[in-house]
């Protein structure tokens, strides 16, 4: 680092303490966050998410849309032969 003058010097030293007065008020901010986030998720009510499988949803039973592999299942069971699967025409 080149040689600093002592002006350059206390004007770096006073933008640094600017920051700092900045910078301290932000991280307590960020910190009583994250606390009252881990507090929400560690205490909070044990909220289950409904079931996302196709074939759990009453719409779509409706229509007669089901799962993938439910589908394929019951094409299996319909064919002659467990290993042979009817192909749909198009």
């Amino acid at each position: 680092m080149p040689f600093v003058g002592k002006n350059e010097l206390s004007l770096r030293l006073q933008i640094y303490k600017i920051m700092l007065k900045i910078a301290f008020p932000c991280l307590i901010i960020i910190a009583i966050a994250m606390f009252f986030l881990c507090v929400g998720v560690i205490f909070g009510h044990r909220h289950t998410f409904r079931s996302q499988h196709i074939g759990h949803s009453k719409a779509m039973r409706r229509r007669g849309i089901h799962c993938v592999q439910s589908m394929d299942a019951m094409e299996r069971r319909q064919a002659a032969s467990p290993l042979k699967v009817k192909e749909r025409e198009r």
